[in-house]
């Protein structure tokens, strides 16, 4: 029984770490009203069959989470991307990824970056296409089909990167990232992370990913270590009180969850994670 309400327990908490980790990645000045606004991040099981990611397909959809203004201004330059070639082409790739990720649309915004990537092979390009993908991941709902396309995506990504570098960090950080969320054998991935920490203790990504992991498997005491000692030797940022305030309230732990996230709410300006933070302070305040 005590089992079954833990395993219940996790799964809620997965969600919200879901939820905020989309927050956390709309930056105020990058933030677009959409034309119609989904709210809702319904959990279900990862499509097993990765279907394929088509350009034009993704460029349509994008578009309908952007205002007339930037729709006109990026079917523009995606006119004149179809017309270039050999280098002028990857250039304009390359604008396209940018305009895409300025309007926080990061599934186009990957797809350019590989684009890029594959044009002109190199350790940094690749990374970048990687993390691009990997955060589409994050930010997809569970229930849609392409999320395992992206994670797919993005573990490639990494292992083009570390093919041309193999000492690059945070190709090895990604790398192990997706390697836990289902491109691999979880374990496999841990180890990759809990290797770079080994190397770098302050890596930020690295370590922040384990707190992460150790939040979702129910690891609770774990992921107060981690994000205490990220907080004190790293660096203080929302994301490390948030998640330190998500363990603390999983023990029942009222008092210190509500001074992590309150100390979550003084360093953060998103006005959607403000209101989030306040609900939940609100909360645990009853």
């Amino acid at each position: 029984m005590l089992n079954n309400i833990r395993f219940k327990q996790v799964i809620i908490i997965v969600a919200m770490l879901m939820l905020v980790g989309f927050l956390f990645t709309r930056e105020i000045k990058g933030l677009v009203e959409p034309k119609q606004e989904t709210q809702e991040m319904p959990a279900a099981e990862e499509s097993k069959t990765a279907p394929e990611l088509n350009l034009l397909e993704v460029s349509n959809t994008a578009k309908n989470l952007i205002s007339n203004a930037s729709t006109k201004e990026i079917s523009i330059i995606e006119s004149d991307y179809l017309k270039a070639s050999g280098i002028e082409k990857t250039k304009k790739a390359a604008v396209l990824a940018q305009k895409w990720n300025d309007l926080e649309q990061s599934i186009p915004s990957a797809m350019y970056l590989d684009i890029v990537a594959t044009s002109e092979p190199s350790s940094t390009n690749w990374l970048a296409a990687g993390d691009r993908y990997l955060k589409a991941f994050d930010n997809t709902p569970e229930d849609n089909e392409i999320r395992n396309t992206l994670l797919q995506k993005a573990n490639v990504s990494f292992k083009n990167s570390l093919a041309l570098d193999s000492s690059l960090t945070d190709a090895k950080t990604g790398l192990g990232v997706t390697i836990v969320n289902g491109a691999g054998a979880p374990m496999e991935g841990i180890a990759l992370l809990m290797d770079v920490v080994k190397k770098d203790p302050k890596n930020l990504k690295a370590n922040m990913n384990l707190g992460l992991f150790a939040i979702k498997s129910g690891q609770f005491d774990k992921a107060i270590i981690r994000f205490n000692d990220v907080i004190k030797n790293i660096g203080a940022t929302p994301e490390a009180y948030f998640y330190l305030a998500t363990a603390y309230e999983s023990l029942n732990k009222k008092n210190e969850a509500i001074d992590a996230y309150l100390n979550s709410r003084k360093l953060t300006a998103n006005p959607s994670f403000l209101k989030f933070l306040d609900n939940k302070i609100a909360e645990l305040k009853k």
